[in-house]
């Protein structure tokens, strides 16, 4: 498919004799120019049905894939989660939603964010025990949103980190917003956010991976789409039916949008089935996975 990384180098710091540590160099070749970005979805690390309810062993056997991957490739990928049965269930319940700028947001976005927080804990907890060394990015402390879209995004961090070598991680959160006070960002927004501060420092997006617990999107009769162009994509979008559950975000069509702008641009993504053990760790080698394709309109058509 032409993304699969290469290789994976050591990339070592040196020192550059003049002022010591404070003066660390990293070896041009490592400064990483292009990345994966891969969502795992709250409804296949969650039980949606079930408030509060994480699928331990699913999210430990996905990072044991990823792990894989990093170990025997560069690792240029930058992770994602939704926030399932967690933050949506918080977020709801709490009536974040509801709120705009008076006093009583303040209790909704201290419920949303730790509910956010302690799934996101647990993700990271299980990457770092399959051997990853993680980067929490948390959106809350990267951008502020203005009319619910993120603006002032600081991706420098998340640059820096993968030079280093280190595994970024994010997830979806509630973000201070200039017009409402407070706003919920799904971890498809937050992509799309980071994926445009990446292109500002010069690091494109090879491909984005959705990985949720669907084959992919379906058509009127049940089957998987293999190829969805943008403009399929529009024609589709409302026979699109949201997850089963709580999802403040809008699920598939939420992802289905993202997906489509992005192939706009040139940056293909494939909507997959992680329950299935393996498909991660052959999507992210860049092996042939069942699942549907959102290709730039040239590309759907060939």
């Amino acid at each position: 498919m032409g993304w699969a990384a290469g290789p994976r180098r050591t990339c070592r710091l040196s020192f550059d004799g003049v002022a010591g540590p404070s003066h660390l160099i990293m070896d041009p070749e490592c400064l990483v120019t292009s990345v994966v970005f891969v969502k795992l979805g709250g409804s296949l690390i969650t039980d949606k049905t079930e408030p509060f309810t994480a699928r331990a062993e699913v999210i430990a056997r996905l990072s044991r894939e990823i792990a894989e991957h990093w170990d025997a490739h560069e690792g240029r990928i930058v992770l994602g989660h939704g926030s399932g049965s967690f933050g949506h269930v918080a977020a709801k319940r709490s009536g974040l939603l509801d709120r705009h700028s008076d006093g009583s947001v303040a209790e909704g976005v201290s419920q949303t964010q730790q509910a956010a927080f302690a799934l996101h804990r647990r993700v990271t907890d299980a990457l770092r025990d399959a051997g990853i060394p993680v980067f929490s990015v948390a959106p809350s402390s990267a951008f502020v949103a203005s009319g619910g879209e993120p603006a002032d995004v600081q991706a420098e961090p998340v640059r820096r980190a993968l030079d280093v070598g280190a595994v970024p991680v994010t997830f979806g959160d509630v973000v201070m917003d200039r017009d409402r006070g407070a706003t919920i960002c799904s971890t498809e927004t937050v992509f799309r956010a980071l994926i445009d501060g990446l292109e500002s420092q010069g690091v494109t997006t090879r491909r984005v991976l959705w990985i949720g617990d669907t084959e992919g999107v379906y058509d009127a009769h049940g089957e998987t789409i293999a190829r969805l162009s943008p403009d399929r994509a529009t024609q589709l979008l409302d026979e699109v039916d949201a997850p089963s559950g709580t999802d403040v975000t809008g699920g598939m069509r939420h992802r289905v949008r993202t997906a489509r702008a992005l192939a706009r641009r040139g940056i293909p993504s494939l909507i997959t089935n992680g329950r299935e053990a393996g498909r991660l760790r052959r999507a992210l080698r860049g092996k042939t996975v069942s699942g549907t394709q959102v290709l730039q309109e040239k590309d759907a058509t060939t």
